[in-house]
């Protein structure tokens, strides 16, 4: 006799979904702003420098999977932030056609900026909220940062050596 299939997990709508999309809109624009007082880097490239400082140094085709592009993308990318002294590669001694990627001193710094931008806005708009909704809040986002597989803010820190 096989197990019963579980019951599907309902989707979540309505006022759910549109609560976390308006939320998300808001971070993104706090998070757009932090980065253009970076200069040239792209939101696609930022992502890239984050991972790198949480998962630390990787090969290309491993950074790729964590973006969620094909590899090729990611070599272009790769190609334009290497160009900008942000990443150092270097090849691996095993296999000659396997690239690691790392941040530079200059790619670690400029995480560093952006996340101190991004933190202080933050801060600005929870000073907002009533004191008795910060838990909420904070279970509500760890949460949602669990369920995406999304390091926690604390390992950022760690990575950039705080």
């Amino acid at each position: 006799m096989s197990e019963p299939t579980p019951a599907p997990v309902p989707v979540p709508g309505g006022e759910l979904v549109d609560a976390v999309m308006t939320a998300s809109r808001v971070l993104v624009a706090v998070a757009a702003r932090s980065l253009a007082a970076a200069g040239d880097v792209t939101l696609p490239q930022y992502r890239a420098l984050v991972v790198l400082a949480t998962r630390g140094p990787q090969r290309g085709i491993d950074l790729a999977e964590a973006l969620g592009v094909n590899p090729s993308s990611a070599t272009r990318l790769l190609d334009r932030l290497s160009r900008g002294g942000l990443i150092r590669r270097t090849r691996l001694r095993a296999d000659r056609r396997a690239v690691r990627v790392a941040l530079s001193p200059t790619g670690r710094q400029l995480v560093a900026e952006v996340t101190q931008r991004r933190r202080r806005e933050v801060e600005q708009l929870m000073r907002a909220l009533p004191a008795e909704q910060h838990q909420l809040v904070v279970t509500a986002l760890h949460a949602i940062a669990d369920a995406a597989g999304e390091a926690p803010e604390r390992d950022l820190a760690v990575g950039l050596g705080w």
